[in-house]
C-alpha cells in the first residue's frame, strides 16, 4: 500500500461541529465551531477553539460561560450561517428563527431547537496559534426529551446530528456496533 506525505495539518476528521452560543439573554450570540470534544470525564470538561479575532471570542473570555449546542440535519443551514456571518452585523437567533431558552448553570441561553445544550464554565484559555482553547468544565446538560428512548436513554440517531469534515456537512451513517461489541460473548456460547 503507498501512502502519499503530507505537511503537518489538520487531517483528523470528521469531526462533530455545533454551535456555540454566548453572552446573555438580552446581547447574545451564535458561533459555529468545528474544534471541540471531550478532554475528561470526571469532572466533566471539554474545549472549542476559537480564533481570538471571532466577535464571540472576547464576549467567551470576558464572561467565562458559554454553551455547546449539538447541531442536526434540520439545523445544518442554520449552523454554516452562524459560522460564515458575523455577529457583529446580525442577531443570528433572529436571522435564523432560533430560540433563546435560558441555561440551569449559567446565564448564556441555549439554543431551544437543539437536541443537546452543553453548559460550560471556562477553566482555562491555552494559546496555540491560529486558534486559543477554551477549557472548560461541563456544569450541566440540557437534552430534548423528544429524542429519550423508553429506557430513558438519549437516541443520538433519531436527533440526526451532523459533522464537518473538509469543509463539508455530513449526516452520520449507519450503526456498525457498540462498545464492547467485538469482545462480547455471543447468546449460548460458553
Amino acid at each position: 500500500m503507498a501512502k502519499q506525505i503530507w505537511k503537518p495539518g489538520t487531517i483528523l476528521y470528521p469531526v462533530p461541529v455545533v454551535m456555540v452560543s454566548c453572552g446573555d439573554m438580552e446581547k447574545s450570540n451564535i458561533i459555529t465551531v468545528a474544534w471541540t470534544g471531550t478532554i475528561n470525564s470526571d469532572p466533566a470538561m471539554t474545549y472549542i477553539s476559537v480564533r481570538p479575532e471571532r466577535y464571540s471570542y472576547d464576549i467567551i473570555k470576558e464572561r467565562g460561560e458559554f454553551v455547546i449546542n449539538v447541531t442536526t440535519e434540520s439545523l445544518a443551514y442554520a449552523t454554516d450561517w452562524c459560522g460564515v456571518r458575523s455577529g457583529k452585523d446580525y442577531d443570528k437567533f433572529k436571522e435564523m428563527g432560533l430560540t433563546k431558552e435560558k441555561a440551569h448553570h449559567i446565564d448564556c441561553p441555549v439554543i431551544a431547537e437543539s437536541p443537546i445544550s452543553i453548559e460550560c464554565k471556562v477553566k482555562d484559555i491555552v494559546k496555540l496559534g491560529t486558534h486559543d482553547m477554551f477549557v472548560a468544565e461541563i456544569l450541566g446538560a440540557l437534552a430534548d426529551e423528544k429524542y429519550m428512548d423508553e429506557k430513558g436513554k438519549f437516541d443520538f440517531e433519531k436527533s440526526r446530528p451532523i459533522c464537518y469534515s473538509h469543509g463539508e456537512y455530513f449526516g452520520l451513517g449507519t450503526k456498525l456496533g457498540k462498545f464492547g461489541y467485538s469482545v462480547q460473548k455471543k447468546k449460548g456460547k460458553k
